[in-house]
């Protein structure tokens, strides 16, 4: 893999449709699979080990990170290229598994402990991740998407996990209007990503009846734990996440939410703050944006005041006088400014109300910015539908759909770091050269 150094540290775009036999190697060598194979190993017991666990482990890593569209097409791959079947430890032709193999390994992967496994190898790889790049996951944004999948035919239930189900989702216009809908039948896969390096930190997967306010708590504390204390500093989100719980839950974790609210006020579309009477003419709307009212023009003008700051030691929102700030006459600032150097000056609680009054307030251009990262979601998932298979649609039942899911997953942590760890070439044949991340990562791998 040849990446010029101009281009990002995770440079998706330079994802080889046909990765060379060396790529493969690195991105197998990344995997941290021991626990995980050994207890498929442990699981297998005595039983019959015409084809080992590794293999199988192996067949489905390739499956995936070599594109194809089927399985069965994989296989066949190995069958004719001598050099693949030994990256994954098979040394003759007849000793390629069956797809009907894979698919009974796809139903194991999918049962307990070794699904959780699974997800102890993404979350160690997110660690290890984090730890080479000081700044992975400082701005982050999440989003859920509908998965297809099929309804076995077996009447034995999965236990634990959720049988797939009809999905219903509504897009509405600024008024209020349902402008189309999206239908289909399986799963919810929820998503918390790093908007600059678009690589997933955390994942869930559920039922289609679960809200995205429901998930959230658990995406954030799987991503808080991969991630160094601290590390997350604003949190990206649509108005599903638009919920009470959630504020309260980002604001204990010191986390700044960057989530459009919901629209419920129908009757008032302004209210007077806590502790101004009658004769204030400060007022806030349902976002939470404070305005001063002139109340000697006829009719009274309303204008934005200005935002200050954040005050985290007091808690508190700053807002000024916006005609002292800005330098424009008012007709009442004699009465709102008298006495005043700096105008009149206005410190909300956050307490009031989280939801209303987030510590980067809706209408400001940091918020506009920051907010603007949601999109990576969007990509990350397009990438993992399309580029991966995730919504092939073709998987039936449960267990083999979170265990192809999540191996989805360990391929695009596994994917991220190949491209982090990958040395950078500046188009001068014979010179190319590691990063300081890609030296921290290849140390951490070979740990």
């Amino acid at each position: 893999m040849r990446i010029a150094w101009t281009k990002p540290l995770f440079a998706w775009d330079e994802l080889e449709d046909s990765p060379t036999l060396k790529s493969v190697q690195q991105f197998l060598e990344s995997i941290p699979d021991a626990a995980l194979l050994e207890g498929l190993q442990q699981w297998r017991g005595r039983g019959r080990d015409d084809y080992p666990v590794r293999v199988l482990w192996g067949a489905l890593l390739l499956s995936i990170v070599l594109r194809h569209p089927t399985r069965e097409a994989c296989l066949a791959e190995l069958r004719r290229n001598a050099g693949l079947r030994r990256l994954i430890g098979i040394e003759h032709e007849d000793q390629v598994p069956k797809p009907w193999n894979l698919t009974r390994f796809l139903n194991v992967l999918g049962q307990e402990p070794h699904l959780s496994r699974l997800r102890a190898i993404f979350d160690q790889m997110v660690s290890r991740l984090a730890g080479a790049v000081h700044d992975l996951g400082r701005h982050t944004a999440g989003d859920s998407s509908g998965l297809s999948a099929r309804r076995s035919s077996s009447k034995k239930k999965s236990g634990a996990l959720p049988e797939p189900a009809g999905g219903r989702k509504e897009y509405q216009d600024d008024q209020g209007q349902v402008t189309h809908v999206v239908e289909w039948f399986g799963y919810k896969f929820h998503l918390l990503v790093d908007v600059k390096h678009e690589v997933v930190l955390s994942y869930r997967i559920t039922s289609t009846k679960v809200g995205d306010n429901e998930a959230l708590p658990d995406l954030v504390a799987q991503a808080r734990a991969n991630l160094p204390a601290g590390r997350i500093e604003t949190l990206a989100y649509d108005k599903a996440a638009d919920d009470g719980k959630v504020h309260e839950l980002l604001d204990e974790a010191d986390i700044a939410p960057l989530i459009q609210n919901r629209s419920c006020w129908q009757s008032e579309p302004e209210r007077k703050l806590p502790g101004h009477d009658g004769r204030s003419n400060i007022v806030y709307d349902e976002s939470g944006t404070l305005y001063c009212y002139d109340q000697q023009s006829t009719p009274p003008v309303r204008h934005r005041m200005a935002y200050i700051g954040h005050e985290p030691a007091r808690k508190t929102l700053k807002y000024r006088c916006p005609a002292r700030h800005e330098g424009w006459h008012c007709p009442m600032s004699a009465h709102c400014n008298a006495g005043r150097p700096y105008g009149l000056t206005v410190r909300v609680k956050r307490e009031i109300d989280l939801r209303r009054f987030p510590p980067i307030p809706r209408a400001t251009k940091k918020f506009e910015r920051l907010y603007k990262g949601r999109t990576a979601v969007e990509r990350v998932n397009g990438r993992l539908k399309v580029y991966w298979g995730a919504d092939d649609g073709n998987v039936v039942g449960p267990q083999r759909f979170f265990a192809l899911l999540s191996t989805i997953m360990v391929v695009h942590i596994g994917t991220a770091t190949l491209l982090a760890a990958a040395p950078r070439s500046d188009k001068t044949l014979g010179r190319m050269d590691l990063t300081p991340v890609a030296k921290a990562l290849r140390q951490a791998c070979s740990v």
